[in-house]
């Protein structure tokens, strides 16, 4: 792992540091660093596509926090793009430094006197890199140039129109299938370097976000191609289960066992793909315990009311189906629900690494649903940047995910996919693993009005569950045309009423209590939590749901799907053009 380090951080020391504009675009990558001195050996594109890690794949907290995008947290406030004034202005140019490198490489790596399997991974490598570079960009603006050279300042293509969304997607597509027929079938188990079944996956999470975009976003009129995009997703998926390089990781424990996937210093392999890797004893660190856990230094996330009642009853009957569900309050909500429930938010019984009680902390979180996923137990953690756990990018958990909605999306999933995917998560979670009669009415009415599908829907369930706070809710929510979920009002726990000191561990001891006023004689150990009446406001008046930011306009119309092309964009190269509804 050390030698892995040392190499990317040598590699980044290789490549341009970033420019604009032209003056970019004509300068060369490495300043001793020339095709016919550097590119001699394997070992030569071993290091140059090491820079390809160090550049493009994001941080630990970038991955986590990507998800406060999602209808299903609270924060402190949403932001510009969400509830406020947002356009062309304050979008950020584009930075094509990443695809430049790429491209560099793949002009002057191919030197006869390196083997050809040699050159044919590095190069499937970069492609896959050129792919994962170009699909950020298709969901955040749609139609983007494509390039697949570097360009110099005399070169047209700089001020050329955006290539169309399926052009780009057809190419993007065409690297994956380079990348996954040429990189190198062994397993890593550092779970920190780009595998063929890592291609694989990454094909499958990509053909699955276009075919289900293209499927339910009908003004594109590209409803024609869903269906052949869904089935490379479907069939990457399986490739990938088929090679049994992974499974499920399950050692019987399912109070732990979901949790350890995202406390674990080293990755567990036997399930995550590839990760953002971190190590203690090389003070390689991030501070996400810290940002779950303070007041001022995080965005108080927490999840909301509507989302956790779609956990299930570990018996695998629906909490939606109990009676009164809706104002049941937080201790008796969390008991026998899907374990991973409470290795997702602070629930009964959790203490840290010392033993203390530490029950949901409203000093932290504004719905009482705080988040423990990624969260370690060392409370010298909550103020310094100093956790060392590894972070997912790509786990078997989201292929057989990816496989089950594919199926589904085609009309061609049964029982037996049933088995192969949606039943070995709940397995492990402690749910029973049983298909529902009928579609869940509770879905269909609060998240997916037009799905009868009752596997449809249990997969978006078991999706949005399973891959909580990983990254992909927004992008879930944008491919499924259900972007206006994100104006759901941000619900929390239920108050029986004002001034009464509430228990939210079930260890006896109260722990929060809802106020107009801060008493002056206060109950040690209680945090008092003030219902101000704009801000945050209970739903019946002295008692119901806490709602925070019951004030704020959150507005998702249909321009919101994609982003403006920034106003510095459009300066330069007016042919670009705006995206529908943005000036």
């Amino acid at each position: 792992m050390k030698n892995i380090f040392k190499s990317i951080i040598t590699a980044f020391a290789l490549v341009p540091a970033l420019v604009s504009c032209e003056e970019f675009l004509e300068t060369e990558p490495v300043d001793k660093l020339v095709p016919n001195t550097f590119f001699q050996s394997e070992k030569d594109l071993e290091l140059y596509s090491n820079s390809f890690y160090q550049r493009q794949v994001p941080g630990g907290l970038a991955v986590v926090q990507s998800d406060e995008m999602g209808e299903f947290t609270s924060k402190n406030q949403s932001n510009n793009f969400i509830a406020g004034a947002y356009s062309s202005v304050d979008e950020g140019a584009w930075n094509w430094s990443d695809l430049r490198n790429i491209n560099y490489f793949l002009e002057n790596f191919d030197n006869e006197q390196i083997p050809q399997e040699a050159r044919d991974h590095y190069e499937g490598v970069a492609r896959f890199f050129r792919a994962y570079f170009y699909f950020d960009m298709v969901k955040r603006y749609g139609d983007v140039p494509w390039y697949s050279k570097t360009l110099a300042t005399d070169d047209p293509d700089l001020y050329k129109p955006r290539d169309p969304r399926e052009a780009v997607m057809d190419s993007l597509l065409a690297d994956l299938d380079f990348a996954t027929a040429n990189i190198r079938d062994t397993k890593d188990n550092s779970s920190s370097l780009v595998t063929r079944q890592v291609a694989l996956a990454f094909k499958s999470r990509v053909a699955l976000f276009e075919g289900t975009y293209r499927k339910y976003h009908t003004e594109l009129g590209l409803q024609g191609s869903a269906n052949e995009l869904l089935r490379e997703a479907a069939n990457a998926a399986k490739a990938t289960m088929d090679a049994q390089r992974y499974h499920i990781y399950n050692s019987g424990s399912p109070s732990s066992d979901y949790r350890q996937l995202f406390i674990s210093e080293n990755p567990v392999s036997e399930e995550v793909m590839w990760a953002v890797v971190y190590n203690n004893s090389l003070k390689r660190w991030h501070n996400i315990t810290w940002k779950f856990n303070s007041a001022t230094y995080g965005n108080r996330w927490g999840l909301n009311k509507q989302f956790v009642n779609t956990y299930l009853m570990q018996d695998g009957t629906r909490f939606t189906e109990r009676q009164g569900f809706d104002t049941i309050q937080f201790v008796r909500e969390m008991e026998n629900r899907d374990y991973r429930l409470a290795q997702t938010v602070r629930s009964l019984g959790y203490t840290r690494a010392d033993g203390s009680p530490a029950p949901p902390n409203f000093g932290y979180t504004y719905t009482g649903y705080h988040i423990l996923k990624f969260s370690l137990d060392d409370s010298r953690l909550d103020g310094i940047s100093e956790s060392y756990n590894s972070v997912p990018l790509i786990r078997y958990a989201e292929v057989l995910l990816n496989y089950a909605e594919a199926k589904a999306e085609l009309g061609e999933f049964d029982a037996g996919i049933w088995e192969q995917t949606i039943a070995p998560l709940r397995a492990r979670a402690g749910v029973d693993t049983a298909i529902p009669a009928m579609a869940d009415s509770y879905l269909q009415e609060n998240y997916f009005p037009g799905i009868d599908d009752k596997f449809l829907l249990e997969i978006r369930r078991e999706r949005a569950i399973e891959l909580c706070y990983e990254g992909f809710r927004y992008d879930d929510l944008l491919r499924w045309e259900r972007g206006e979920l994100i104006e759901t009002p941000w619900k929390g726990i239920y108050v029986p009423g004002l001034n009464e000191p509430m228990d939210l561990d079930g260890n006896g001891s109260l722990d929060v209590a809802f106020v107009e006023t801060v008493p002056a004689d206060k109950v040690s150990g209680v945090i008092y939590f003030v219902v101000d009446g704009t801000n945050s406001i209970l739903t019946e008046g002295d008692k119901g749901h806490i709602v925070w930011r019951a004030n704020e306009d959150r507005q998702f119309p249909q321009k919101k799907y994609l982003h403006p092309i920034s106003n510095t964009d459009l300066v330069l190269n007016p042919d670009l053009g705006q995206n529908p509804g943005w000036e």
